[in-house]
């Protein structure tokens, strides 16, 4: 991480840090009655996601926080950062039964569909 010093409107010089974005790797699943996404997010912990719905687009955000150590490291390849991906989802989906759960690193959200739009046989009649 680089440290970076920002002039804000009041003229004070305030330190941030720059963080890296990493864009998580997914799976999609289409089932009759839902969408499943499997999002890879090792190292966040459930209090440091959010998953957001607004206007068919489906955001998830997550931060990888510092892991204290005792020992100091040789070779650390994998940074704290922030994970960040977008989706657009068809209007389909009843955003009022949409879940999400995190297991072993990976963010499964479930995107129930509405009542009218699963698929259903249609029965034909003779006449």
């Amino acid at each position: 991480m680089n440290d970076v010093a920002v002039k804000n409107n009041n003229s004070v010089i305030e330190k941030t840090q720059r963080r890296v974005v990493y864009t998580p790797q997914v799976d999609v699943l289409e089932k009759p009655d839902e969408m499943v996404l499997q999002l890879d997010m090792p190292g966040v912990k459930k209090d440091d996601i959010e998953v957001h719905f607004e206007r068919g687009e489906l955001s998830v955000r997550g931060k990888r926080q510092v892991t204290p150590r005792q020992e100091r490291g040789l070779v650390e390849e994998f940074e704290p950062g922030d994970y960040y991906r977008a989706f657009l989802i068809s209007q389909d989906v009843a955003p009022d039964r949409i879940t999400a759960d995190l297991k072993n690193g990976v963010l499964t959200v479930r995107l129930p569909r509405h009542e009218a739009a699963k698929p259903r046989k249609v029965e034909v009649k003779v006449g």
